[in-house]
């Protein structure tokens, strides 16, 4: 109820004038969703890159907490870049865009998406009152397959979504997971291919209860350590 709110008060935020209210022609959302390392970022870069050359204004924007390859370019797996907006929020974008240039844009895209807590009202404001077209790029779910920020908040917004799929590290099928190799368990934690695997469903169950194993065992370890410590102080 409270998204639905939001988004009318965003319909309703149009520009007046004394004539009445200036009508904008809708824009468009196109979501792109899948696991790590399934080309999400390298779709977008195309879908822009062609806009581009097609001679429509387009925009790239991205988190500022991805500092992996470049911090003013969002960058692919195998190197491949262009230029960006690195912000810690997408309702800030307009003002530091400059209002006429953000005017002009025909197409705003927005990768790792999903590090964006905003995204829902930013694309209310953008396409329905904007008239922009967006293509974002996130993942939906987290390591633990669970709803990852606001990626599937904006899924009723769409007009079209597209769940991309990586092959499998250890038996190349399809992959529509993402395996982390690290006992880390905060959701936010940026890294690459050493970090994170894309696998498939068998692969992944497996991956999670050796996870599991091996955490047991780590904590285990680690309090007879302890315990072992505690008892020489207490020697001493």
């Amino acid at each position: 109820m409270t998204s639905f709110k939001s988004s009318l008060s965003l319909a309703s935020s149009v520009d007046n004038d004394e004539t009445g209210p200036i009508h904008r022609p809708s824009g468009e959302i196109h979501v792109i969703v899948g696991p790590m390392f399934s080309g999400k970022t390298t779709a977008l870069l195309r879908r822009i890159k062609s806009e581009g050359n097609s001679g429509r204004n387009v925009a790239m924007i991205k988190s500022s907490k991805d500092t992996r390859y470049a911090i003013d370019s969002v960058v692919t797996h195998d190197g491949a870049k262009f230029p960006c907006w690195a912000l810690p929020n997408l309702l800030s974008f307009k003002q530091k865009f400059g209002a006429e240039a953000y005017d002009k844009l025909d197409m705003i895209g927005i990768d790792e998406a999903q590090f964006f807590d905003d995204l829902y009202d930013f694309c209310c404001k953008a396409v329905d009152c904007d008239g922009k077209t967006l293509i974002v790029a996130g993942l939906d779910g987290d390591y633990l397959r669970r709803s990852f920020g606001s990626v599937l908040d904006i899924i009723p917004l769409a007009d079209s979504i597209t769940k991309l799929t990586a092959r499998c590290e250890l038996c190349s099928k399809r992959a529509f997971f993402t395996l982390r190799k690290t006992d880390e368990t905060k959701t936010e934690l940026i890294g690459g291919a050493d970090v994170y695997m894309p696998v498939c469903r068998q692969h992944y169950v497996n991956g999670q209860a050796a996870m599991e194993a091996a955490r047991t065992v780590l904590e285990s370890h680690s309090k007879v350590q302890t315990d072992s410590c505690l008892e020489e102080v207490a020697v001493v």
